[in-house]
């Protein structure tokens, strides 16, 4: 059976990227790593990741990749002090898994 979604790779470089005509026809889901899930066999999908340069990754290439970055973050929330790390709002990143 066909995915429903598709992963792709693309940086968000702000106004314009994914804007409210965007919106109107297909919704994304965003991840760390720039990891977007999108729906496929949408034309105006692929219309929007070729405007973008978005790259297609299969599901486990953009798990290894959102996986990378959370182990980043991670680390860094590791390495701050016990001061730091009990401030509020300040928790360690969790594990995702992609849909």
């Amino acid at each position: 059976m066909a995915s429903k979604h598709l992963y792709i790779v693309a940086e968000n470089w702000g106004k314009g990227f994914y804007d409210m005509q965007d919106a109107a026809k297909f919704q994304i889901k965003t991840y760390p790593g720039d990891v977007i899930k999108v729906p496929a066999h949408n034309r105006d999908v692929n219309l929007w990741i070729n405007k973008i340069l978005g790259t297609v990754k299969t599901k486990e290439e953009a798990q290894a990749i959102v996986d990378a970055k959370i182990l980043e973050k991670q680390n860094a929330w590791d390495a701050l002090s016990d001061e730091d790390k009990n401030i509020i709002g300040n928790e360690r990143p969790a594990s995702i898994t992609l849909e």
